[in-house]
């Protein structure tokens, strides 16, 4: 009875020894697992270029050309276009950007709004990859190393095909017989 009694105890043991270790790995395994985050973009994005082009006295179809649909047009403020701007993407800082077109008479006045990135200053911004610029091939060549390709002789050209006028001997679309 004794040798079943430790013989038991010794199960129950390594049962809970199991137990823990199943609820160790599984949680191990949860925090090394991260779920998948949805880009989330909404509204125009506008640059400082494209505000840069805006010129006084455009029309609103020039405007729209240029920023693309306004986000809010309202009918009590008719006066003015509304754009705003928001990113959210994982592994880098969300991004808001608003921005107000003002018109007089149907035509561009002025614009208002947060200070706007240039395309460039926008996409390094968003860009969570980064690239091991070691392992890049040299875009650069030496005078040595080009002038081995200014002596190379050019091949023979053949100016009699290109004078040649083309074949216009073609067969039939439609049988001629009827």
């Amino acid at each position: 009875m004794n040798l079943l009694s430790n013989f038991n105890a010794a199960y129950q043991r390594l049962k809970a020894f199991a137990r823990t270790g199943a609820i160790c790995s599984a949680l191990g395994l949860c925090a090394c697992i991260t779920p998948y985050h949805v880009e989330v973009v909404q509204g125009n994005f506008v640059s400082k270029e494209q505000v840069q082009s805006l010129r006084p006295g455009m029309t609103r179809n020039q405007i729209r050309e240029i920023l693309g649909t306004p986000l809010i047009t309202s009918p009590f403020h008719a006066d003015r276009w509304e754009y705003a701007f928001t990113i959210r993407r994982s592994g880098t800082q969300p991004q808001q950007r608003r921005l107000t077109v003002f018109f007089k008479v149907d035509q561009f006045d002025r614009v208002e709004g947060d200070d706007l990135p240039s395309e460039s200053e926008f996409a390094a911004r968003i860009d969570t990859q980064k690239v091991d610029t070691s392992k890049l091939p040299r875009l650069q060549a030496t005078e040595k190393e080009l002038s081995g390709y200014k002596n190379k002789p050019k091949p023979p050209q053949n100016n009699d095909l290109d004078s040649a006028p083309a074949s216009m001997n073609y067969p039939p679309l439609e049988s001629t017989r009827r």
